[in-house]
């Protein structure tokens, strides 16, 4: 297969929604509402409109999805003024912790063959070329168990 950014970019992202998809369904949410659900409980009261924008979804989809999630108890939605604020319920809140740990929990795992030196070293290349900040906290990730030497 060719060695291409694109290639293993395509490769981590069906690992990464197979490995969610996995952790998620213990809660009984899909994997197209781990941002809906990252984005409420990162921006408690946002409206409707802010999450479609932020997360870059059409309003059709972004109708469907805050939808099912008010639906399934994960989201409430209240009346401010003209537009509804969205907040995560006691459910919501739940699968917020897990739908969060799941990043760390997968970036752990895939990066437990690399040093700390060539963690740090590959998020900052990573972020660098799609053209974001590095986030320092989460660019040093926790010691990998193993038995090397990082």
């Amino acid at each position: 297969m060719f060695q291409t950014l694109a290639y293993f970019s395509t490769v981590f992202y069906r690992r990464f929604t197979s490995y969610t998809t996995q952790r998620l369904q213990a809660l009984g949410l899909h994997f197209g509402s781990l941002f809906p659900v990252l984005y409420v409980g990162k921006h408690p009261g946002c409206t409707q409109a802010e999450l479609t924008a932020n997360l870059g979804l059409d309003w059709g989809h972004s109708q469907r999805i805050v939808a099912r999630l008010v639906e399934d108890g994960f989201l409430t939605r209240k009346k401010s003024g003209r537009a509804y604020r969205l907040e995560l319920s006691e459910r919501g809140r739940k699968a917020f912790t897990v739908s969060h740990q799941v990043f760390f929990d997968w970036d752990q795992e895939i990066l437990a063959p690399l040093t700390r030196e060539e963690r740090t070293t590959l998020l900052s290349l990573l972020a660098k070329a799609a053209q974001k900040e590095v986030d320092e906290p989460c660019t040093i990730l926790p010691a990998a168990p193993s038995t090397t030497a990082d």
